[in-house]
């Protein structure tokens, strides 16, 4: 064969062979050997990646307040961190929110002995319609003024005195407590050292059954089921319950309303103190107890699914 003949039929070799290569190659990007997909050479589609499911964390909150005091503190229960306002060392008047404690207290001291039928049922008034007969029986069963040293000793609570309003001196609803204090108490009850192993499932089913609303309000007892738990996404509610115990009262010395929030879950543990003008009415409270919850949340609700990146396999 001729040298000239030799080379051009090599050439024309090559382009065939080249012309078959570029369809195979086309063919494993396209999704497998055959051209269509599923093949075995072919690269799965990224799966869009869930957000977490939401809970509370550390974050900034804003809210446009006419009053003389506005606190809150948010406890991690799971790294026991606090976090919260520049001012969640100040103090105010724990009102019904430490009304949960006497409960707590109560039982814990009871240990395997069942509480008679009277003890739970000022338990259950005191918690669930924040009965002030009810409370004062559970504080004077519970040793009045040594109650509140437990609590102090007990829940670790650093900023925590008896209430020292002139003309009230030894009123429980006058302990001065910070919202870093209220939110340890909330993790005292959820961690069991309040009312103890036994009791402690049976106190924050009791906390999560709080009812009545802001209008629901008499003379010794009113509605608590407003504030944090109002601010909170269908998507937390759904993890679990949600314990509450909320404080609330007008008073003359100061002309204030005395407003808390204290809710508790698995997770956290958050509390909101405010002190405004009564003529602002308890709603207002209630609102601004329910945007700090909200402002909290994390990932906010309806957070965009994220797509993992996937480099392209190899031909």
């Amino acid at each position: 064969m001729r040298p000239r003949v030799a080379m051009v039929l090599a050439v024309v070799a090559i382009l065939v062979g080249s012309a078959m290569l570029v369809p195979a190659a086309y063919a494993k990007l396209s999704g497998g050997d055959d051209g269509g997909p599923g093949g075995a050479d072919a690269v799965a589609a990224p799966e869009p990646t869930a957000p977490p499911p939401p809970t509370l964390a550390a974050g900034p909150v804003s809210v446009s307040f006419a009053g003389e005091f506005f606190s809150w503190a948010l406890m991690d229960r799971e790294t026991d961190t606090i976090s919260g306002s520049k001012n969640l060392t100040r103090t105010s008047s724990t009102e019904s929110m430490i009304k949960s404690w006497f409960a707590a207290d109560l039982l814990r001291r009871l240990g395997d002995k069942e509480p008679s039928a009277a003890q739970k049922k000022a338990i259950s008034t005191a918690i669930r319609d924040s009965n002030d007969d009810a409370a004062n029986y559970l504080y004077a069963a519970d040793g009045r003024g040594d109650s509140i040293k437990r609590m102090i000793k007990i829940c670790g609570l650093t900023d925590t005195k008896p209430g020292t309003v002139p003309g009230y001196v030894g009123w429980w609803s006058f302990t001065q407590m910070s919202p870093r204090d209220a939110v340890r108490l909330g993790d005292c009850i959820g961690d069991g050292k309040a009312a103890g192993a036994k009791w402690t499932p049976y106190l924050l089913d009791e906390m999560s059954k709080v009812r009545g609303s802001v209008k629901d309000q008499r003379q010794r007892s009113g509605g608590g089921k407003w504030g944090i738990v109002d601010g909170l996404p269908a998507e937390i509610k759904a993890q679990g319950p949600v314990s509450i115990k909320n404080g609330w009262t007008p008073l003359n010395y100061d002309g204030n309303w005395h407003v808390n929030c204290l809710a508790v879950t698995e997770k956290w543990s958050l509390a909101v103190m405010l002190r405004y003008p009564q003529k602002l009415g308890l709603s207002y409270g209630a609102k601004v107890c329910a945007s700090v919850a909200t402002q909290l949340v994390t990932p906010q609700p309806g957070a965009a699914l994220k797509v993992p990146q996937q480099p392209i396999g190899k031909l």
